[in-house]
């Protein structure tokens, strides 16, 4: 318990001489006495393993834990030229486009060793003569990576030939691959296997199979998987990596080359590469970025079948799954024996994955593999199974088919996908995949489009299809067509006639080959959302019993319930979780509070469900699964689920399917309730019970499986407790897995303990396939007929609903959680999420892990089955008033007696204000200019170390709680620690955006830890440009002028930022604001709701937020995910290269969230070149969010710091980044340990506002803050009560106590405690205090952190960088910002920026290899004009395929116009200026229906003018506020979030126009006659230009698209504009309605044509008048 305030002033006596000889027993320093005199201590060893412990920071799946990896790949197809074998040329134009996408990759730690790169070709039979014969024209040949050492290689050599000859295959040589190892860099050389090629004759049984050598390829796949498992009973298979054997490829008919290499080593390295005779019709190639720095050879791709740039995000569920159909279809070993016969060799690939039988085949697929290698072995699989490529793809990677306009004339397409979905869960995430076996060629993209895919046909017939235009240099005259792939789009190239389909002509074919439509309309049962029963199960008593016993609490049904029942909404609340965390807590929880969701961050993206759920879906199927491999009618047979949350009428539905002629799908209900009497113990022998009974039941083949703790009545509940149904259905699920039954069944949870969004995703991704929430149901229905409830509807404060309607309302709040909860971590199906785990657990045992949850992650120990079984009967009701009424809990919002514990308190902030002098009564609002000071009473040291106690004597929070120091040294005298100004250049504040604080809090807190040397953060919300300039108006009192809503100030202040952020949002993000900034901070995630994008409710977006934030006033701002220019590493690297751009001096840092897999996140980070890591904890501070963000998801710090700094130090790049930590740093304390965990700067957010004085009134999403910290209303703002004064004196104290530690500990410099984690263990007194078990146990954990004692190079830069302060150094782009710094440096721009009027123009050449050009161009001209940019003209001509971001950041006078092409993100965050984007003259395409710019582009623009003579990819213009553009089409997504300007479409869009869109103006041109299906109508409306203005607006900008690209389609719409008028759509939000362009304008009024033009008199237009003569010629100009 918390000490008063009272007792803990009696104890401290205010006295100096206490604060100082109590310091070691605050801090539980241990120092060791022998004696009188203090022991040395010179080798001491963090966190001491215990008996039994191993290292488990880096346990979990190899894909997330260890290595993760992106990339660029393509292909390049030509079936014309060469006869027979194809030409060396195609082989050339893929090793030069290899090169090219360079940047797309990344080198190991020595530089120099690339991750990854290489090719897939047909094999070159004319290299291979000699191996070639008349009776064996086409062997098979296995591109083998061998051991290095002669003695080791020839033992495999043997094993491989002996397995070949026993399977019928003539083994007809090895060739020794020629290789120059010179040209590897030392980590590949020293990694390099030694590459043999072997060769051998197809099988004569087999000789029937010449024309398909379907069974052929079979007998090599088969004996490839042989080969392994009996090198490994042989004793050939080592632990060390250099002596894997590995195949990367064995086919009769491709053959892949790869290695440790960049791109431009690969032909250096394998000679034959070089070799003119070495000729093939295709090629596939890929580029590696892994976040690794020492990866390996084999990981290197294209795999065997695929090249793969992404990842796949529900892989763990999919390996799962996979490894369950092994289990359930294995055919008995015999018949696995004969690898030859081609019946036998089909039923085996068909009908299982062998999985089971290891000593015959090795596994299929593993956890220890990368995600890559797991996706190309299933798809191998599969098309080895009489799976064509294309089928197998679109099996495992659907597109979202549900309502997609693109297939309305195709429903052979819709139903292949139906069927198949109900067979196989989706391989989910952002991925392009290549693939070819052998017989075909093709591409395709992901459901969500998160990965660029461009392709260009020439005239004689060459397909190249590539991650970036421009790789291989075309000549645009012989180019006949040009496309992009869009979201689940697909194009395949027949290998031996060359026939090109795309994504229709492929998929119709593919699905036109078996009746999937009659199939499922035959075989499938449909339940859809039936009404909701108004009939009670219990009467109100029993109820209240029943949710007591569940661990409901009355803020569940008080703010839970009433939110999503009343308005179909989770709850949204503010500020972070500072709750204890589960397994520390006093108060009861269940198990679902032991699991932290995961997210997508960096290497993967969080999907949009808010805007973009046209992707997803929540369906789900119960039944038997049929085999993947095989496909028949039976497939079908399935009870297909509308939504995973059943009500009691969907429940007797499915029943009703058990009746012969209605299915016959048998159930079988199992209750999960025990005897009380039983006790803690009685859980065991439950679930193994209800485990044996699940095996019997489905072996009498149940297929529909209910899992039921549902009681008949009081008596019932009174008598007996239940397993948790989180326990219940893992149990289940994995004994079933084992079983190999699990295929076999579908499991429904019938369960009264889920209520939550967070509750539903548990059950669901442990393998749930649907859940039947009676109890919630039956809370609603307790919470509607409630005398409050009604009296609220009535009064008005909540919306009027039926007792049916508010259940609807119920069960729709929960569906859109769970597609939050999916989009969070890029998973579009549930299906897909379903057994997925994609969970931490934290607190939970290995027991616990073992019965219910195998693979899940738990790195601290915990609770066992009886401690769970304890803690679930501790929530039952006892006494009378428990029984009556439900406890509060106090889990979100602090309440007093049986609440829960919350660290920051207004009891918290009182100790503190009193401790630095604030009174919270002086203000604006009051008399503060009066009082003396401003009000700020003298800091008092005594009330700061009660402010201390009150946290070190508080209950166990964090994991750092349980944590001690223990020194290696004597104690010194403070006198010799450096002194706390030094300390405290390492504080920052937390990223709290302005419009989430008031200006005054704001601002406040800028000035304060600028004042302190300190980094200011600005957040998302952008900041005010009179905050560039430091205070030079200060007069006597402390007021300025410029500030006159601040007290406290002095001259020489900065209220500017050192750290300006960019989040996804763009708010705020300017050429000035980038270019003003010291430090450039990307924020991934957020703390309090990772994977998820800001928040900032309509109240709080004033008009002076608006202003800044370019919106609109009153609207609600909902930033999208970091999915729109980050879909990936390289990505990130390409936004990080952006802002290194724009902004030299400036450090780029990115902001994490802690997660399992935060390590190898940051690797990958790293080596995208930021120079600043920040780790956030899952528990950080908001403004709103929802409440199960809050609550669920992110780990703490102390596990993510640890992990990031860990990994970074294994991987050498630790010197290369500075890292960040903030999240709940509270104390000297928190700091201390955060430092030997490897932080060296330290964020401060809700302490740092309680400091100004925030009294943790917890409303902050209300806009009704009582002291004005976190509201916009005038009138608040007002009683503001803090000064930078009242800040500074925090962070005084702060350094301070950490100088007294560092003082015992007998450290003079802090840096020297940086990375320093033996001076940490675990403290077995804290240990002791935790009530819920003794399981708990942090030396596995955190005895994995390196020791960094001897070694503090790390905290150096590089020597490369010069190795001084990592502070003062900032990584610089390399030669990919050369044409940057050429234009900068060319002699007319400079001095056209100097002369800053009239026009000048200079011309270049570019290539895809240069990026973000102009962006430096952008940075010199904001530096010196600001936003403004130029008063004349730089027109800037260039010429060639620009790379990504061309165009980033133009200012007002830069006119670009590029002939040619460009990638992704064109004109970024444009602020003004022109970009023009059209074809050379003598294309051979037509430019309207060809592809232009990529995706992205316009993203965040906030004006400017921009022109592109072709179509626009994926997400065009979104968050654009101020661009006016015009494309001729576009793909998915246009004008997504956009808040102003306006954009032309003069072709067809993709689906989902306008989602998010609050403000602007779209023009759609509707040839197909079908817009209207691809718009989301969510919030805009649309209609026919009617209106004047309107018609003025559409047609100019279409003038001007013609005066400026020569529009063909331009021309051909304004020479008869009269009827194409008519074909144009107007889109606009309701913030529009009344403009002029919408309604009916009043005479005389002017409308907007241009955001940039030669005069203001071209912008505006008079109603009624066209462009004139002179206008028109300005215009050209």
């Amino acid at each position: 318990m918390r000490l008063s305030s009272a007792a803990l002033i009696a104890v401290v006596a205010s006295s100096a001489s206490s604060y100082i000889s109590s310091f070691q027993l605050q801090h539980g320093l241990t120092q060791r006495r022998n004696g009188a005199a203090m022991e040395r201590v010179t080798s001491l060893q963090a966190f001491k393993l215990k008996e039994g412990e191993t290292k488990n920071m880096f346990e979990g799946p190899a894909p997330l834990v260890k290595e993760r990896d992106a990339c660029g790949v393509g292909f390049i197809a030509n079936t014309k030229s060469g006869e027979e074998f194809g030409t060396h040329k195609v082989l050339q134009q893929g090793l030069t486009a290899l090169d090219c996408m360079e940047h797309r990759g990344a080198c190991g730690g020595d530089g120099i060793s690339g991750d990854g790169a290489g090719i897939m070709t047909q094999i070159p039979w004319k290299l291979f003569s000699e191996y070639r014969s008349e009776n064996c024209p086409k062997p098979g040949v296995g591109m083998v990576f061998l051991p290095q050492q002669e003695d080791r290689r020839n033992s495999v050599k043997e094993v491989i030939e002996k397995v070949c000859e026993a399977n019928e295959l003539e083994f007809l040589g090895w060739r020794e691959v020629p290789v120059d190892p010179s040209a590897l860099g030392p980590q590949a050389r020293d990694a390099v296997p030694s590459m043999w090629q072997m060769f051998v004759k197809a099988p004569k049984r087999l000789d029937d199979d010449e024309e398909t050598r379907d069974g052929f390829e079979r007998t090599l796949y088969l004996v490839r998987r042989r080969i392994l498992v009996e090198l490994e009973k042989a004793g050939l298979k080592w632990e060390d990596a250099n002596s894997e054997t590995y195949f990367a490829s064995f086919s009769s008919a491709t053959i892949v080359y790869k290695g440790m290499v960049q791109g431009c080593v690969l032909p250096q390295f394998y000679k034959d590469l070089q070799d003119e005779d070495f000729t093939t019709k295709f090629v596939i190639y890929h580029r590696r970025f892994s976040t690794n720095t020492n990866p390996k050879w084999p990981l290197a791709q294209p795999m065997r079948v695929v090249g793969h740039n992404g990842e796949i995000n529900t892989l763990v569920g999919n390996v799962n799954w996979v490894k369950a159909r092994e289990k359930s279809k294995a055919l008995p070993e015999c018949e696995l024996e004969d690898l030859v016969n081609a019946e036998n060799t089909d039923n085996i690939v068909m009908m299982c994955n062998t999985q089971d039988v290891p000593n015959v085949l090795e596994p299929l697929v593993d956890l220890g593999r990368s995600d890559s290698a797991n996706l190309d072995a299933v798809f191998e699989l599969m098309t080895k199974s009489r799976h064509r490529a294309p089928c197998a793809l679109m099996s495992l990677v659907p597109t979202a088919y549900e309502n997609e306009p693109a297939l309305s004339n195709n429903p052979e397409i819709v139903d292949f996908y139906k069927f198949h979905g109900g067979l196989l869960e989706a391989w989910d995430g952002p991925a392009l995949l290549v693939y070819s076996d052998g017989k075909s060629i093709g591409a395709s993209l992901d459901r969500n489009g998160l990965r660029p895919a461009r392709y260009s046909i020439t005239s004689d017939g060459t397909v190249y299809m590539m991650s970036e235009t421009g790789v291989v240099d075309l000549e645009e005259s012989d180019i006949v067509q040009k496309g992009r792939l869009g979201p689940g789009q697909m194009i395949n190239v027949d290998l031996a006639t060359g026939e090109f389909k795309d994504n229709i002509a492929i998929k119709s074919e593919i699905a036109s080959r078996h009746p999937y439509g009659e199939w499922v309309k035959k075989g499938r049962k449909d339940v859809t959302k039936m009404t909701f029963a108004d009939d009670r199960l219990y009467d109100d008593a029993t109820t209240t019993f029943a949710q007591g016993t569940f661990g409901w609490g009355l803020e569940d049904i008080g703010m839970q319930i009433q939110d999503m029942a009343g308005s179909a909404k989770e709850t949204t609340y503010s500020m972070g979780d500072d709750a204890p965390i589960a397994v520390l807590s006093e108060r009861p929880h269940t198990p679902y509070n032991y699991f932290k969701q995961r997210f997508a961050q960096v290497t993967n993206p969080p999907i949009d469900p808010l805007r973009e759920g046209v992707v997803m879906s929540v369906a789900m199927t119960l039944g038997k699964k049929e085999s993947i491999y095989k496909v028949s009618e039976k497939g079908a047979r399935l009870v297909h689920l509308e939504s995973p949350v059943l009500n009691s009428n969907e429940m007797d539905r499915i029943a009703s399917f058990a009746e012969p002629e209605n299915g016959g799908f048998e159930q079988a209900t199992i209750s999960t309730r025990y005897s009380l009497a039983d006790g803690p113990d009685g859980i065991k022998d439950a679930i193994e019970a209800i485990c044996d009974k699940a095996v019997e039941d489905v072996r009498n083949g149940v297929e529909v499986l209910i899992l039921s703790d549902k009681s008949a009545d009081q008596a019932e509940l009174d008598g007996t407790t239940y397993i948790p149904p989180m326990i219940a259905v893992g149990a289940v699920h994995h004994r079933l897995i084992d079983e190999g039954l699990r295929m076999d069944t579908g499991i429904v949870i019938e369960t009264g303990s889920a209520w939550s969004t967070h509750h539903f995703a548990c059950l669901v991704g442990y393998g749930a396939n649907a859940v039947h929430p009676y109890l919630a149901l039956e809370t609603v229905k307790q919470w509607h007929g409630s005398k409050r409830t009604q009296s609220m509807m009535k009064a008005g404060k909540l919306d009027n609903t039926t007792l049916d309607e508010a259940q609807q309302n119920y069960r729709k709040a929960v569906e859109n959680g769970l597609l939050k909860i999916l989009s969070k971590m890029g998973i579009s199906l549930l299906s897909s999420y379903q057994g997925a785990q994609i969970f931490e657990a934290m607190g939970l045992g290995e027991e616990v892990i073992d019965t219910s949850f195998k693979g899940t992650t738990s790195r601290i120990g915990g609770v066992s089955l009886s401690d769970i079984a304890q803690e679930t009967a501790m929530m039952r009701p006892e006494t009378a008033d428990e029984k009556a009424k439900l406890i509060n809990y106090g889990y979100y919002k602090p309440v007093p007696k049986k609440g829960e514990y919350h660290v920051n308190s207004s009891d918290l902030a009182k100790l503190l204000h009193d401790a630095i002098g604030l009174d919270k009564t002086v203000s604006a609002a009051t008399d503060r200019d009066e009082a003396e000071n401003d009000g700020v009473k003298p800091k008092n040291a005594a009330n700061y170390e009660i402010f201390k106690k009150s946290l070190e004597s508080a209950p166990l929070a964090n994991i750092r709680d349980l944590l001690d120091f223990e020194s290696d040294r004597e104690s010194i005298s403070i006198d010799e620690v450096e002194p706390a100004a030094e300390i405290m250049k390492r504080f920052c504040t937390g990223a709290m955006s302005l419009g989430a604080l008031s200006r005054e809090a704001h601002e406040t807190l800028a000035i304060a830890v600028n004042r302190v040397g300190g980094k200011s953060n600005s957040g998302e919300g952008g900041e005010d440009t009179v905050r560039i300039k430091d205070l030079s108006d200060v007069d006597e009192k402390g007021r300025s002028p410029t500030y006159p809503h601040l007290a406290g100030l002095k001259n020489g202040d900065s209220a500017n930022s050192y750290i300006h952020q960019v989040a996804s949002g763009r708010f705020g993000v300017t050429p000035e604001f980038l270019t003003t900034a010291k430090q450039l901070e990307i924020k991934m995630a957020q703390g309090a709701k990772p994977g998820e994008g800001g928040q900032l409710p309509g109240p709080k977006v004033s008009d002076y937020i608006a202003t800044l934030r370019a919106s609109k006033p009153g609207v609600t701002l909902i930033s999208p995910p970091p999915h729109h220019d980050i879909y990936s590493i390289e990505d990130l690297a390409q936004l990080i290269h952006d802002l290194h751009a724009i902004n030299e001096s400036a450090g780029v840092s990115v902001k994490l969230v802690s997660s399992i897999g935060i390590g190898t996140v940051a690797c990958g980070v790293a080596k995208a070149q930021a120079d600043v890591i920040q780790i956030s904890g899952g528990d950080g501070g908001t403004g709103a969010s929802p409440l199960s963000s809050i609550k669920h998801a992110g780990m703490p710090w102390e596990m993510g710091l640890s992990e990031a700094h860990s990994a970074l130090l294994n991987n050498g790049l630790r010197d290369r980044v500075t890292l960040r930590v903030d999240g709940g740093i509270r104390t000297g304390r928190d700091l201390a340990i955060a430092a030997m965990m490897g932080a060296e700067e330290f964020g401060f957010g809700t302490i740092a506002m309680i400091a100004e004085g925030c009294v943790m009134a917890r409303v902050c999403h209300l806009n009704t803050c009582p002291v004005g910290v976190t509201s916009q209303k005038e009138e608040l703002r007002k009683k503001f009560p803090g000064t930078p004064e009242h800040v500074v004196n925090f962070f005084m104290f702060v350094a301070e106590e950490i100088r007294e530690l560092m003082a015992h500990l007998g450290y003079s410099k802090f840096e020297d405690l940086i990375g320093r984690a033996d001076l940490l263990k675990e403290s077995e007194e804290q240990l002791a205090r935790i009530a819920k078990t003794k399981g708990v146990t942090l030396s596995g954990f955190f005895g994995s952190i390196p020791e960094s004692k001897d070694d503090r190079a790390f905290l150096r830069a590089t020597p490369a960088e010069g190795g001084g302060l990592k502070d003062s150094v900032v990584h610089v782009n390399g030669g990919s910002s050369d044409l940057d710094r050429e234009m900068c440096n060319h002699e007319d721009v400079k001095a056209a920026i100097e002369k800053n009027s009239g026009d000048t123009a200079v011309s270049f050449n570019i290539k895809n290899t240069d990026r973000s050009t102009c962006a430096m161009l952008a940075g010199d001209i904001s530096r010196q004009y600001g936003n403004k940019g130029l008063d004349g003209n730089l027109n800037i001509n260039i010429f060639g395929s620009a790379g990504q971001s061309f165009g980033a950041f133009t200012l007002p006078g830069m006119k670009l116009r590029l002939t040619g092409e460009a990638n992704d993100y064109v004109g970024k965050g444009m602020h003004g200026g022109e970009i023009v984007v059209l074809p050379e003259a003598d294309a051979g395409f037509v430019a309207a229906d060809s592809s232009i710019v990529g995706n992205a582009c316009l993203y965040g623009a906030t004006g400017g003018d921009f022109h592109a003579n072709g179509r626009a990819g994926e997400r065009f213009c979104v968050r654009n506020s101020g661009a006016y553009a015009v494309c001729e089409g576009t793909g998915d997504h246009c004008c997504e979030y956009m808040t102003g300007g306006v954009v032309v479409a003069l072709g067809t869009v993709g689906r989902n126009v306008g989602a998010g869109m609050t403000g602007g103006i779209g023009y759609f041109y509707d040839e197909d006659g079908r817009f209207d299906e691809r718009v989301n109508g969510e919030i805009v409306k649309f209609q026919r230009v009617g209106s004047a203005a309107g018609e003025l607006q559409l047609r100019n900008m279409i003038e001007r698209h013609f005066e400026k690209t020569g529009s063909e389609k331009a021309e051909a719409i304004l020479d008869n504009w009269d009827e194409e008028k008519a074909k144009f759509w107007q889109v606009y939000p309701p913030s529009e309605a009344q403009s002029a362009v919408v309604s009916d304008t009043i005479v005389g009024e002017t409308v907007k044509v241009s955001a940039t033009a030669p005069s203001e008199e071209l912008c505006y237009l008079p109603v009624g008048a066209g462009l004139s003569p002179d206008q028109t010629t300005r215009c050209a100009d």
